[in-house]
């Protein structure tokens, strides 16, 4: 079966969604989260990816990155993908496939999608009913992005940083930003990530139809 090709514009945000095969567990206890995003941490300075939030579910991951080549991303997600079910299979001593095939991804027009993006992936503990409040849940960017805990895997996004003048004032906006109700962004969002296509505006998703990487 061939592979779907993906979008891809250098720089422009991505949205990163891997699932675990038939929607099983893939990180079963803290330990495997931290060892997840140390790798995640690692992968991503490597191959140049920036990233701007993220969230480890209990069977999938949704990551938002920024790379000037979709090789980059590729490889990261290849590396990490591999790396961490080598290290599930050791430590729980299975055997298998670890996760769902291939990552899914959508480009994201930074300038109407990114910030609902990340709102997006940081509401998912919150969806699922695990937390009442995003910043109770500790695998995830948003006590990063919206109260200033320090994370060295988080590279905000020029828009975030265009939110206030110091980090006070883009922390309290962007926190104010989920209250908002954005169910037809985050449909639109879902749908695009299923068919590795983007979201954006009628012409920026025509002009990605172009650039099939």
């Amino acid at each position: 079966m061939a592979r779907v090709q993906r979008l891809f514009m250098p720089g422009m945000p991505l949205h990163v969604v891997q699932r675990g095969a038939d929607r099983q567990v893939c990180f079963f206890e803290s330990a495997d989260c931290l060892w997840y995003l140390q790798q995640l941490q690692r992968h991503s300075r490597t191959q140049g990816c920036a990233l701007h939030a993220y969230v480890l579910m209990t069977n999938h991951v949704h990551l938002l990155l920024s790379a000037d080549s979709v090789r980059a991303a590729s490889r990261m997600m290849k590396a990490l993908g591999q790396e961490y079910a080598h290290y599930i299979n050791w430590r729980y001593r299975r055997t298998g496939p670890l996760w769902d095939g291939r990552y899914k991804s959508c480009v994201v027009q930074d300038t109407t999608y990114l910030l609902v993006c990340q709102r997006y992936i940081e509401l998912n503990p919150v969806r699922a009913g695990m937390v009442r409040y995003p910043g109770h849940y500790r695998w995830s960017s948003y006590r990063c992005n919206a109260e200033g805990k320090d994370d060295a895997l988080v590279q905000p996004h020029s828009l975030y940083f265009s939110m206030g003048k110091n980090q006070g004032e883009r922390r309290h906006a962007y926190a104010a930003l989920f209250h908002a109700d954005e169910e037809v962004a985050r449909q639109a969002l879902r749908a695009a990530s299923r068919g590795n296509g983007a979201v954006g505006s009628d012409e920026f998703v025509r002009e990605l139809q172009t650039r099939k990487a």
